[in-house]
């Protein structure tokens, strides 16, 4: 029998038995090929450049990134992809479950994007108009964005999400007149239509139907499909236009917690800057080049995904596209294999849970297997050795890694904070740099990235090698800069040139000095590493004048096992912090069982002693945290169902929507107190 099938058949594993166990253990210790990581003395130590400021320990002579490999503008990194390509395949697109994908070459995606652009132009957009992409992630996003790119026009996306009062108003500051949507959107467009007086011209993606030519007949704006758009340009070809460095790119607008969302404005110069760092910092362990695969599934309207296409375009790789359903995804990973993961934690925690809820129900030779592989692979990388040819991998976890393709090289992830135990477990389990990055829209997604072969939790890496970091005293809060302790501000070739037509929440982001100002609160950890502690925003005070950041308490919460979400609230009029908890989904239910508690979501989330052991949970973490007692919720209402961006509770990229959150539970709120006082 061979190794590899020992979970083929129970029967057989459960009569091996410590035995099998003990066996497997000795063969994995014998001699095996290594690739070792990064050297950490030498690069996990961000240095200082004497203003207080820090540096990465990847910048040449103390200098800024500010190009990669003569590449300048998105114009540019498409055109080197052009070269790399040889030909091959660009964009790709599945029509269905179990079909294979159908490719556009890097010449035919050129063609498309030349006829788009010149159609924009032969119907009247000039060099620096904006151009609205209003869809779903697709082939024809794509084409649109890079004609943009190509003509020197600036990309403004809309995603429904945001809502039809923040539609109306990207539309109307952005003086959009021309935007090109997917077929799930024309309505959508056309109900804006009395309200936004400066949209003329709405490009369908697709073929329009009869039900739209008898509307738009009445409207004063016109109607007609992409490939018509093409038609037109094709018939009036125009040279490129490219862009400088310093030209605007697009126009990406921040889901706000408060308010309407802001235009932030990002240059060709701040992208490219921006996708430097992370190439610089993982071009000696990832194989970048026209063998680079990505999946397409994370928002095009947000820079994650943004910056992660062009580094793909800029070696001359392929995007695929998913089906545009989340529960399809693990079938169009399996067809795609990609060797670029990008994720959010949202996604990957589904993973783990799958994972490790599997782990809990599986037999006890089986759960000490796992458990010895996970030890094994987690003293590997805390050598910073990566690997997924050792035979913990070929037992435990080649499944794992086939539920991403089996071909990924590296995983990033951000948008959100990542909990200390996925973490390591992604880096155990998938066999290669898992990395976790940090920066907002302002800095054109990145400002900070963990060094591969840094196998330590709890922090976000060093700065970029194209910005520069600096904390600042927030004494209200007691985080003092001479302590290592304060506001993350960036500065760099990354960082955005303000809020569109909007100067004074510009000066309120971005100081005299070009510093950006996050509202993060961080820490400088002692190998050079920045750690997210807290966020100086979202302060509230309670009745004895004691200052609570509910987003420090809810990271603390985050971690305990009961729970999947966590909404804090206080305010001026009460003296204690009362909490608005989901239950983790698979959690919950399994120790429900383990307690002989019966019930459904609905049942569990009424029954005391699930309140109360939850509640105890928070408590014993919030503790273990370091919270002070004012910190600390207590009372707390458990919400059977997810907060959801459909109710509007939460933004597009997962964050809290904190006024709507309090309005949605003002009256389970107000109980909470009743019953404190």
């Amino acid at each position: 029998m061979s190794v590899e099938s020992l979970f083929a058949d129970p029967a057989v594993l459960t009569s091996i038995g410590v035995a099998a166990a003990a066996s497997v253990y000795l063969y994995s210790m014998g001699p095996s090929p290594i690739a070792t990581a990064v050297d950490l003395r030498q690069q996990s130590v961000a240095s200082s450049n004497g203003s207080g400021s820090r540096i990465s320990p990847l910048c040449k002579d103390g200098e800024l990134t500010q190009e990669f490999e003569g590449v300048r503008t998105m114009y540019e990194a498409f055109r080197r992809g052009l070269r790399e390509s040889d030909g091959g395949p660009c964009l790709g697109a599945r029509t269905g479950p179990n079909k294979e994908y159908e490719y556009l070459t890097y010449n035919e995606v050129l063609t498309r994007v030349r006829n788009v652009g010149s159609g924009l132009i032969a119907r009247g957009v000039k060099p620096k108009d904006f151009v609205g992409i209003f869809a779903s992630n697709c082939i024809d996003w794509v084409v649109t964005s890079e004609a943009c790119n190509t003509y020197s026009l600036v990309s403004v996306p809309l995603y429904d999400t945001l809502g039809s009062a923040a539609i109306t108003h990207i539309l109307n500051q952005a003086d959009l007149s021309v935007v090109v949507c997917d077929a799930a959107k024309v309505s959508i467009l056309l109900d804006q239509v009395p309200s936004a007086p400066k949209l003329r011209t709405i490009v369908k993606m697709g073929a329009l139907t009869k039900e739209e030519e008898e509307r738009v007949a009445s409207m004063d704006v016109q109607l007609l499909c992409l490939a018509d758009l093409e038609t037109q340009g094709s018939a009036a070809l125009q040279d490129d236009i490219p862009p400088e460095p310093s030209d605007l790119c697009t126009i990406c607008y921040t889901s706000g917690t408060t308010g309407l969302p802001k235009g932030a404005m990002l240059s060709h110069g701040n992208i490219i800057a921006d996708i430097s760092g992370l190439v610089f910092l993982t071009q000696n362990v990832v194989n970048w080049g026209n063998s680079t695969v990505h999946l397409s599934y994370l928002p095009l309207a947000h820079m994650f995904e943004r910056g992660a296409q062009a580094v793909v375009f800029a070696y001359g790789g392929r995007i695929g596209f998913f089906q545009g359903d989340i529960k399809l995804l693990m079938e169009d990973l399996g067809e795609l294999k990609p060797t670029l993961f990008p994720s959010v934690p949202r996604l990957l925690n589904r993973v783990y849970d799958k994972v490790m809820d599997g782990v809990a129900m599986s037999s006890p030779i089986k759960r000490a297997i796992f458990n010895l592989a996970m030890s094994r692979k987690r003293s590997e990388v805390s050598r910073g050795v990566i690997r997924r040819d050792s035979i913990w991998d070929k037992l435990v976890f080649n499944k794992i890694q086939q539920r991403l393709g089996g071909n990924v090289e590296v995983l990033v992830t951000g948008a959100a904070p990542i909990s200390d135990a996925v973490l390591d477990f992604l880096r155990c389990a998938m066999g290669c740099p898992v990395l976790q990055g940090y920066g907002q829209t302002e800095s054109s997604a990145g400002a900070t990235i963990t060094i591969v072969g840094d196998s330590t939790t709890g922090n976000v890496g060093p700065p970029l090698s194209c910005n520069e970091i600096k904390l600042v005293s927030v004494p209200e809060l007691g985080y003092l800069a001479e302590e290592g302790r304060g506001e993350v501000c960036f500065r760099g070739h990354n960082i955005f040139k303000g809020y569109l037509k909007d100067e004074a929440k510009t000066k309120d982001t971005i100081d005299e000095e070009g510093w950006l100002h996050s509202g993060d609160i961080g820490r400088w950890n002692d190998d050079g590493t920045l750690s997210i502690i807290d966020r100086k925003k979202q302060i509230f005070k309670l009745a004895q004048g004691e200052y609570v950041a509910p987003e420090k308490v809810e990271m603390a919460y985050q971690c305990a096992p009961l729970v999947g979400q966590v909404f804090l609230h206080g305010d001026s009029l009460q003296s204690a912090c009362v909490a608005i908890i989901v239950p983790d989904e698979v959690t919950l239910p399994r120790w429900a069982t383990e307690h002989h508690i019966a019930g459904n979501m609905e049942e569990l989330c009424e029954n005391e002693a699930v309140r109360k052991a939850v509640l105890s949970q928070l408590t014993e973490l919030g503790k273990k945290s370091g919270l002070k007692s004012f910190e600390q919720a207590k009372a707390l209402h458990l919400h059977p169902k997810p907060f959801t961006v459909e109710e509007e509770l939460m933004t597009p990229t997962f964050k809290l929507k904190r006024p709507q959150l309090k309005s949605y539970f003002n009256d389970k709120i107000e109980g909470m107190y009743a019953q404190l006082a």
